[in-house]
């Protein structure tokens, strides 16, 4: 069983950055898919970003290319989302989840193991 604890949510001025971590239980952490979902208010959990084990490959939705960054700390059991310039539409509660085998994949449904959340607010 892996458990998955989110912190470093908050409100943030739009244009803003803040760093999101995800502390993981699962001590095989350093083989597993770990990835960031967020979902708003009234739609559905949308992929933010992903990462395999080793830390080499990484993805990302298209709509926070080159203001998010994904990483992570093996020896830390820890993933990490710094996300800068933030704006209103980024504004969700972000959910940090995991899969054991595989690839990184963008659909909610390939994690079988989600955090609580953290809510992230961009004011205008």
């Amino acid at each position: 069983q892996v458990q998955l604890v989110e912190s470093g949510g908050g409100l943030v001025p739009a244009g803003g950055s803040l760093r999101l971590s995800c502390a993981a239980s699962e001590r095989t952490f350093r083989t597993n898919i770990m990835a960031w979902f967020r979902q708003a208010p009234g739609k559905e959990r949308d992929f933010v970003a992903g990462i395999n084990g080793s830390g080499l490959t990484t993805n990302y939705a298209d709509s926070v290319k080159g203001r998010f960054t994904i990483s992570r700390d093996n020896a830390k059991n820890t993933v990490y989302l710094q996300m800068n310039s933030l704006q209103p539409d980024d504004t969700a509660v972000y959910y940090c989840a995991a899969r054991t085998i595989g690839n990184v994949l963008t659909y909610s449904t390939a994690y079988p193991y989600w955090g609580q959340g953290t809510q992230v607010t961009v004011s205008s």
